[in-house]
């Protein structure tokens, strides 16, 4: 199992760099901000390819994964990627399904409090990580339909990566 201050497996490229660690009110901005008019089949398509874009242009070992209702409906698993990906992915979606935000948001905001997620939340950190790179899919009158997620690289990164997908997908 990966140690918490990493989140996910570390590998980065020597161009990649890890961004600093936004603070609550950063990450609940961001999730403002970030609400779409819809999300279709063809938008998780779109979505996905752009994170898998992003991704290769940047070497970045990652897994992708975009869920809405319970279904899956992109997956993407680039080089360097392994299975421990996948899991990171399962345990940081539960977060965003079971909080409604950021799984990023989550542990951050348990570390404000001055305490961590794993000692506090009474969930079992086998099956929940509030670490970064789930961010919840947020539809204007609906409320969150569903996930989006990075996991590969240090958390911030994971994070990162999704927003930056987001802000160019959105309108």
């Amino acid at each position: 199992m990966t140690t918490p201050s990493s989140a996910t497996p570390s590998s980065t490229t020597p161009s990649s760099t890890t961004p600093a660690a936004p603070t609550v009110d950063e990450l609940e901005a961001q999730e403002l901000r970030l609400v779409l008019p819809h999300f279709t089949y063809e938008d998780a398509w779109a979505l996905g390819s752009l994170l898998v874009e992003l991704a290769r242009e940047r070497q970045a070992p990652v897994a992708i994964d975009i869920t809405r209702g319970g279904q899956q409906l992109f997956h993407a698993a680039l080089p360097g990627s392994t299975p421990d990906n996948d899991a990171w992915i399962a345990r940081k979606r539960r977060v965003v399904e079971r909080y409604g935000c950021s799984s990023f948001l989550v542990g951050t905001r348990f570390r404000a409090k001055g305490t961590t997620f794993e000692e506090s939340s009474r969930l079992d950190p086998d099956v929940y990580a509030a670490h970064g790179g789930a961010f919840p899919i947020a539809v204007r009158g609906a409320g969150v339909i569903g996930t989006v997620v990075v996991s590969g690289l240090p958390q911030a990164a994971d994070h990162a990566l999704v927003v930056e997908a987001l802000e160019r997908f959105a309108p």
